[in-house]
């Protein structure tokens, strides 16, 4: 279906296109928007509140850096592996402006996943906070990086209570494990350096390379897909044009520069990067950095002190945070909207939300592919549980069969996206790409979904294996090869296997070659080569596992049987 077709179907004050004039980066953006809000605050965490003006001479400070102190050229990676801290805006948005190209990093990676994505993005520098700096001495031989930033948690803190967080991490919580890498520069100090000089403009189009995502492909290795300048320009205008929903007294329900929202989603994965990071720039809205949302207690906290209106999260954080007993003190008298995305949201935990914060909560739906929102729901009551609502104004959506023809509305197929967001293409993978983008930009999700009369959006299965983790993609291939490795292991299948908590977890089952492997030896060793997210839950031991004729495992018979 061609955007006109939902033209008439979107809530009142929504456009059904968007302008892409008027910026010729991602970093115009931030510029225009940093000049315009310069004395609201931008970004809040432990304690420290930055204004946009703070993080325009912060940026600057660390993109001159870059300039001056390295050899580094517009179009060179730069690696940024951190958790939700302040330091991350400032590193990322200094990077952009000096013309590089950010790799988004998970922190919670392994050696073998670090290694992996350092090497293929060809990265040449990397920042990253000293807890991983173990990791990153493992790595490093590997790869092609010679500049190394160092940040530590305490940094953006006042001076005294910064380095007293700093000896805490270090040496009573000991989550700095030993580690030797004299040539990495400190933060704090590309910072000082960094201000000594001034920015020199770099300019970059709309068609240049501004992000490389990593997103792990239906083959198992993980792909950058390449984002440009105006993938992310018009994802921001997207979700934009969608925020102008307008209320019952007639005014948009988003206000600008007016809106507090919760960031506990960690910014490096493309959900909360475009919807934290990139536009809350257009609206001069104030994000609260959560760094550890696991520590519930201290999340709990932490709500507990803002009169925030929005609220970022999925399904996962939802349960564990209505579980907390302090959960019914958090003033929820302001919040506007609760967005979920990165995994299913299940009906229940929807409802209880609502029971307990009188905000419904609205789920969306989106790919690293496409920069990421490729639709959501409308605002309040007009939102439609059980779908991810309505495409963004500008995408045209379709459903196909297995021969590529295009569906009727209300039947099931393949969801296709077209649109100003979808990504330039897989780095270095033109045989991957491909397989996903035809020559008219349409891409292929992967997902099945229903396209209803109203133009509301269901997505029904997934075409691939894939199996979502909180919101994480996690591929059978690559548990299965990891796995396979293993001396004591003839074959394996990783199926998804339903979760409360998670949405979905890895189910494990195994055919051993040697009868010795214990389950106990089986899960330190997936402890030990998977990211928290992809470690197998569930394992079976089995005497062998259903088969094509050809030899191909029958996940969905496992599935089944799971």
């Amino acid at each position: 279906m061609q955007p006109e077709f939902w033209k008439d179907k979107r809530p009142a004050g929504v456009p059904s296109e968007i302008d892409m004039g008027g910026f010729r980066s991602v970093v115009e953006v931030f510029e225009r928007s940093c000049k315009h809000h310069a004395d609201r605050p931008a970004f809040s965490n432990m304690g420290v509140t930055l204004t946009y003006a703070d993080l325009e001479r912060h940026s600057a400070a660390f993109a001159s850096y870059l300039q001056n102190h390295t050899d580094l050229k517009p179009g060179d990676r730069i690696a940024v592996q951190m958790p939700n801290l302040l330091q991350y805006p400032i590193a990322v948005f200094g990077a952009l402006r000096a013309g590089l190209v950010v790799v988004n990093t998970n922190p919670l990676y392994t050696t073998r996943e670090m290694r992996h994505q350092f090497k293929d993005s060809g990265a040449r520098a990397l920042v990253y906070l000293n807890t991983f700096g173990n990791a990153v001495q493992q790595v490093l031989p590997d790869t092609d990086i010679e500049f190394l930033i160092e940040a530590k948690i305490g940094d953006m803190l006042p001076a005294l209570k910064g380095l007293l967080v700093d000896a805490a991490v270090k040496h009573v919580k000991k989550l700095v494990p030993d580690y030797s890498l004299p040539q990495a520069v400190a933060f704090k100090a590309a910072l000082r350096d960094g201000a000594r000089h001034s920015l020199k403009p770099v300019q970059s189009t709309l068609d240049d390379v501004a992000v490389l995502q990593y997103t792990g492909g239906t083959t198992g290795v993980a792909k950058g897909a390449m984002l440009t300048h105006g993938n992310l320009v018009a994802n921001m205008r997207q979700v934009h044009a969608n925020m102008q929903q307008l209320g019952d007294d007639g005014h948009p329900i988003i206000k600008e520069g007016q809106e507090v929202m919760i960031a506990p989603l960690p910014l490096y994965h493309i959900y909360a990067f475009t919807v934290n990071c990139m536009c809350m720039m257009v609206t001069g809205n104030h994000n609260v950095l959560i760094t550890n949302p696991r520590d519930i207690n201290g999340f709990v906290k932490e709500l507990q002190k803002w009169r925030f209106t929005g609220f970022l999260g999925l399904n996962t954080l939802f349960v564990a945070l209505m579980s907390h007993p302090e959960f019914k003190k958090i003033d929820f008298s302001a919040l506007k909207g609760t967005n979920s995305g990165g995994t299913a949201l299940v009906s229940s935990v929807a409802d209880r939300w609502k029971s307990l914060t009188g905000v419904t909560v609205t789920e969306g739906y989106g790919l690293t592919e496409t920069s990421p929102v490729v639709s959501a729901n409308p605002h309040g009551e007009k939102a439609r549980l059980g779908t991810v609502g309505l495409p963004v104004p500008g995408t045209a959506l379709k459903v196909i069969d297995d021969e590529g023809n295009e569906l009727p509305l209300g039947e099931r197929g393949e969801l296709c996206v077209k649109g100003p967001q979808v990504m330039k293409g897989y780095w270095n993978r033109p045989d991957a790409t491909a397989e996903v983008l035809d020559a008219e930009g349409w891409l292929k999700t992967g997902d099945v979904a229903i396209i209803d009369e109203d133009g509301f959006v269901r997505i029904v299965d997934r075409k691939k294996d894939l199996i979502i983790v909180s919101g994480f993609n996690v591929y059978p291939n690559e548990i299965e090869d990891v796995v396979m490795a293993h001396p004591k292991v003839a074959s394996c299948a990783a199926v998804g296997v339903p979760d409360e908590r998670s949405g979905e977890v890895v189910k494990l089952f195994v055919v051993r070659s040697d009868p010795s492997l214990t389950l106990e030896e089986l899960q330190a060793y997936c402890r030990e080569n998977f990211t928290g997210y992809k470690i197998p839950k569930h394992y079976v031991f089995k005497d062998a596992l259903p088969m094509t004729p050809v030899g191909k495992i029958l996940r969905r018979e496992l599935r089944d049987m799971a």
